[in-house]
């Protein structure tokens, strides 16, 4: 039995080429954004050195952008039915290629996390208007097809994001990464002005849900601030100081801010949801439809979407900081193990049409997150320091495999049951799920990185028979510069302040590194053993789902 669902009785209309070209088009567009999240992974270990960033920082860089998305889509989302998808997809595409620009001429921690914020107000007009115009578009039979290519450029561009890092970083600079959006940009702007069609949604709710807006911006923003913070600030005890625009919170203070932030984040969030409601009941705009829940599929797929970003991204992020510093493959290097994903991404990319033609959409996800599961415990159990790289790469390519089958059908199936005029808001909630899903991938990888580099670096190196205050200070710089100090001593050699014993100390270290990394990658696969789990509560709700109606 299949679970693919059908629009209505009546005869739908063929799309004319002009709207399968807008499908590429508004395909690459997104592609842009995705790839954005990803291509900064492979770079980082090089801007951590060229920036002098720490890890706190370096998780900033990659989970600030998908915060501001979070924290803005559902706003943009609405604006996108009301103001035109095709006029919003263009705005925001103008704001990401400027925020493109600042990145790459970024000279500090601040003023490129600056600009990634910019550049994810650019990507949060985006997403939702392409996501809604690609549902609004294509209905009946045709929708499958539109959502499978869709899924296989998404899917295609999250892996190909390290390969694409690796080469722009090694053959030109980090500083490329950035600025390879600006011809593209353009590009897409142009094709979009001739091949896009214009589509509203039909909601005449007055007012703007600004206090909404206001409301999940904190409480996104406050809960990732405490999951990224909490190693260094303490997760109840404070343990470090922070200072915000000139205000101090000290370390003897009766608790850390991290619990504070974790307060305020469920107060914001609750108070969110409330409000929301409240100004559905009295006929007002709201950013969040919570009757779209109603709908088992919409749910059930969300929650699964969410937990499967927060494995996804932490491998993302996790990886290649491994690969560079404990391994000491070059950014070249590193970018083509981490290519075996997008190859097992494309390869099945391609199949994940026909396999949900024959076992069902949900079956088909089912498949791809099994086989995520199995790639990522494969790893668990071969990372080490002394690992060879190709051997990482096997099980990627069978991640891979997995990240295009559920990527290419998941979407379409969250969207499935809703009404063409909630496809705005509908398709906004969903990406902003997915954006507070990779944001806590890289925050609570950050954060099991950091916890475990504290206790496997000691113990590595004292088993090596390094230990004192000296060998504290290695392994302390080891951990504050997400694993660049073990580069900076390779490179060194005997020239280091460790002269002979650097040799050693290197194997000590990249071996505690190891150690670090494979409990990060625990957390991933955690998150998508509960993925799996909801992608078979989604098959069960497909099969018995009803339309929602407003």
């Amino acid at each position: 039995m299949t679970d693919a669902s059908t629009d209505s009785a009546t005869q739908v209309a063929a799309p004319t080429p002009r709207e399968w070209f807008g499908l590429a088009v508004l395909s690459v567009g997104l592609g842009l954004i995705v790839l954005d999240g990803t291509i900064v992974g492979v770079a980082l270990p090089t801007i951590i050195s060229d920036l002098n960033l720490d890890l706190t920082d370096a998780q900033w860089v990659n989970s600030l952008y998908a915060v501001v998305l979070a924290a803005l889509l559902l706003s943009t989302g609405r604006l996108a039915d009301r103001w035109g998808r095709k006029r919003l997809f263009l705005f925001g595409l103008a704001v990401f290629v400027g925020g493109s620009v600042l990145a790459a001429a970024s000279g500090s921690a601040g003023t490129l996390i600056g600009a990634r914020a910019v550049q994810a107000v650019g990507a949060a007009f985006i997403m939702p208007s392409t996501l809604s115009t690609v549902n609004a578009v294509f209905r009946g039979p045709y929708r499958a097809a539109a959502f499978g290519v869709w899924g296989a450029v998404i899917s295609g561009a999250a892996a190909v994001g390290p390969l694409a890092g690796g080469a722009l970083t090694q053959w030109a600079s980090w500083h490329w990464i950035f600025l390879v959006n600006l011809p593209l940009g353009v590009l897409v702007g142009v094709a979009a002005l001739f091949t896009v069609p214009e589509s509203r949604g039909t909601s005449n709710r007055p007012g703007a849900d600004v206090d909404g807006a206001l409301l999940s911006m904190i409480g996104f923003g406050a809960l990732v601030f405490g999951v990224i913070e909490g190693p260094d600030l303490g997760w109840w005890a404070p343990i470090g100081e922070l200072t915000v625009f000139g205000w101090t919170w000290p370390p003897g203070a009766p608790v850390s801010a991290v619990p504070v932030a974790f307060a305020v984040a469920a107060c914001a969030l609750a108070l969110f949801i409330l409000w929301e409601g409240h100004r559905r009941k009295n006929g007002r705009s709201a950013l969040l439809n919570l009757q779209l829940f109603t709908l088992p599929t919409f749910s059930w797929g969300n929650l699964t979407a969410a937990t499967v970003a927060v494995g996804e991204f932490g491998i993302i992020f996790a990886l290649p900081l491994y690969l560079m510093n404990a391994l000491g493959l070059d950014v070249m290097e590193a970018g083509l193990v981490l290519a075996a994903m997008a190859i097992g991404a494309f390869a099945s990319g391609a199949m994940a049409r026909h396999l949900a033609a024959r076992f069902g959409a949900t079956t088909t996800v089912l498949i791809g997150l099994g086989l995520e599961v199995a790639g990522v415990l494969v790893l668990v159990l071969i990372i080490g320091g002394a690992a060879s790289g190709w051997v990482i790469a096997l099980p990627l390519i069978v991640y891979g495999l997995g990240l295009g089958l559920a990527s290419a059908q998941l979407t379409g199936t969250v969207l499935r049951d809703v009404p063409v005029a909630d496809s705005g808001q509908a398709s906004a909630t969903q990406s902003t799920v997915r954006q507070i899903g990779s944001a806590l991938g890289t925050a609570f990888a950050g954060a099991a990185l950091s916890v475990a580099l504290a206790t496997t670096l000691p113990a590595s190196l004292s088993d090596s028979g390094f230990s004192g205050p000296h060998a504290d200070q290695v392994a302390d710089a080891t951990r504050e510069s997400a694993g660049t100090t073990i580069s900076v001593l390779r490179e060194q050699g005997a020239r280091s302040p460790l002269g002979d014993h650097t040799d050693a100390a290197v194997h000590a270290l990249s071996d505690g590194f190891a150690d670090a990394t494979r409990w990060a990658m625990v957390v991933a696969v955690l998150f998508l053993g509960l993925g799996l789990v909801g992608a078979a509560r989604l098959r069960r709700a497909a099969r018995s789902s009803t339309r929602f109606r407003d």
